[in-house]
């Protein structure tokens, strides 16, 4: 329980921060006059500001309190899997993919990913279907609706129901007048915010690290061995190497498809501007990556993952550490609060880049051509967008109440399941649409079909075989098993198993030039 000096710190700095986003929003509105505007906006930012709108929508909450919570659970497996390989691989990805991206991007005024798509490969068809499949992004806008209702519910000492009503019907409601914006001014506050608390938190925990790393790891495997070793046999996410090492790696290539990631570059007006964004922007990322250690100190101080004799979710143990940590003394207090921002800064950040994306995919990929494209003004468009927004907005209230009252482990798995298969689904046609000039439509959305198809046999259907006929898949049957599987091994084995496919099928495709050439 917070006590009253915390609660009552909390709420003055809630309301600040609401009247200083509900500012830069007002201010950017007024220069929006098209969905263009709203999607990628038109006013020339920084590479700076640009870098830390990107850390701050790749962030999110699931980094800052739903990973660590993973990290608490399960011990040094989780820090190697979500803190080392997943990171590294995916600043790799971003750095290879971003400038060709955004070469096709710019020269085909792609306001979505699904247009990129559909642009590329010449197909409304293809667009529209991707439209759809981006519809699988709630699931991610879900946990991270719930990873702010955790945080401050903790902190203000309120019921986690109301707390989520309010803070979807606040951010939903300014994100429909905001846009791109907007949010380059907001993400560029709250990347700076989470910068100071990424360094709170990581040092958080100098009383365990003082006395040496192996002290730390001897205090974590006096509570289980498990948690002071590289893999976790007896964890649903980190069992082994493969699990852990190159599940992350072939998810972090593919995550960077995500449009409110990939898409940010097209921000950016000027060429020049692109090598220095990137630099900054991984700087910052990497940093972000390193709070899920958070986790540890979370685990060591409540030893059996419980506070004032009540069980810790896996989605409250940050919320709790925090409010634990910073309990103590006028200063600590603050810093806490400062903490507390910074957490719902890593939240809202992202939820604002996905409202933004998903809202403008639906509005802008499905509805308009599903009308026979009959919006054509300006205005029709961004009233339409604000509708989609608000009925987006009823969707997560309703997913989110299940996910805070009944979650499977975490809203992190639900999550995961949804946004991996998506960007699964997205890989072969971007990055084949980037680096193959002469790639076909047909082929592009064969890889798609393939990469959905592979991940939910793989989340679903495989699983259901091993259990009601007992069915052994080799080495790979453990992932199937168990009430709480891994969505890296489903999306993973998508992404391997499309790409794999796809090159086959370049190779008897006789009528193309099969040769990979840059964009």
């Amino acid at each position: 329980m917070a006590t009253s000096a915390q609660v009552t710190g909390a709420w003055i700095l809630v309301i600040l921060y609401m009247l200083v986003i509900l500012f830069f929003v007002v201010r950017g509105a007024l220069r929006i006059k098209s969905i263009s505007d709203y999607a990628v906006g038109n006013i020339v930012f920084s590479p700076t500001a640009v870098a830390f709108s990107l850390a701050a929508s790749m962030t999110s909450a699931a980094t800052f309190v739903i990973n660590p919570g993973f990290i608490a659970n399960f011990g040094i497996s989780g820090v190697i899997s979500y803190g080392l390989i997943l990171p590294v691989a995916s600043m790799i990805s971003l750095a290879f993919l971003t400038k060709s991206f955004r070469k096709y991007g710019q020269s085909v005024k792609a306001l979505t990913l699904a247009q990129w798509i559909g642009d590329r490969y010449k197909s409304r068809n293809y667009a529209l279907f991707m439209g759809f499949l981006a519809l699988l992004l709630l699931t991610f806008i879900v946990l991270i609706t719930v990873a702010i209702t955790q945080v401050l519910s903790k902190a203000l000492n309120a019921d986690p129901i109301i707390i989520m009503i309010a803070t979807v019907v606040f951010i939903f409601g300014y994100m429909m007048f905001g846009g791109a914006n907007s949010m380059v001014y907001t993400n560029t506050i709250q990347a700076g915010i989470m910068i100071l608390v990424a360094v709170i938190m990581l040092t958080s925990g100098y009383n365990f690290l003082s006395q040496g790393i192996g002290e730390m790891l001897r205090q974590l495997a006096g509570i289980d061995p498990a948690l002071a070793e590289p893999v976790n046999p007896k964890s649903p996410l980190f069992r082994d190497y493969y699990e852990i090492i190159f599940a992350q790696i072939v998810v972090g290539i593919a995550i960077v498809v995500q449009p409110h990631i990939i898409t940010k570059s097209l921000l950016l007006k000027r060429e020049s501007d692109v090598n220095k964004f990137l630099v900054i922007a991984i700087a910052v990322e990497l940093l972000f990556f390193l709070v899920v250690i958070a986790g540890l100190y979370a685990r060591l101080t409540f030893t059996d993952l419980t506070a004032n004799g009540s069980p810790l979710a896996n989605d409250a143990i940050i919320p709790a550490y925090v409010t634990h940590v910073f309990s103590n003394g006028i200063v600590s207090v603050v810093v806490g609060l400062v903490v507390v921002l910074g957490l719902l800064s890593a939240g809202i950040s992202t939820l604002e880049g996905l409202i933004q994306s998903v809202s403008t995919t639906i509005t802008s990929d499905i509805i308009k051509p599903l009308t026979g494209n009959k919006l054509r003004s300006d205005r029709a468009m961004i009233s339409l967008n604000k509708t989609v927004i608000a009925l987006m907005a009823v969707a997560t209230i309703v997913l989110s109440w299940k996910q805070i009252v009944s979650p499977k482990l975490s809203v992190g798995i639900f999550a995961q399941n949804g946004v991996y298969a998506y960007f699964a689904a997205a890989f072969v046609p971007v990055i084949f649409g980037i680096f193959h000039q002469s790639m076909k439509s047909s082929l592009a959305f064969m890889g798609t079909l393939i990469a959905f198809t592979v991940h939910f046999s793989v989340y679903y259907f495989l699983p259901y075989l091993v259990t009601n006929y007992d069915l052994s898949f080799g080495f790979f049957t453990k992932y199937l098993e168990g009430p709480v599987r891994n969505p890296a091994i489903a999306a993973s084995s998508a992404v391997v198993v499309s790409t794999l496919v796809v090159l086959l099928m370049l190779l008897f495709d006789r009528g193309k030039d099969t040769k990979v050439k840059i964009v």
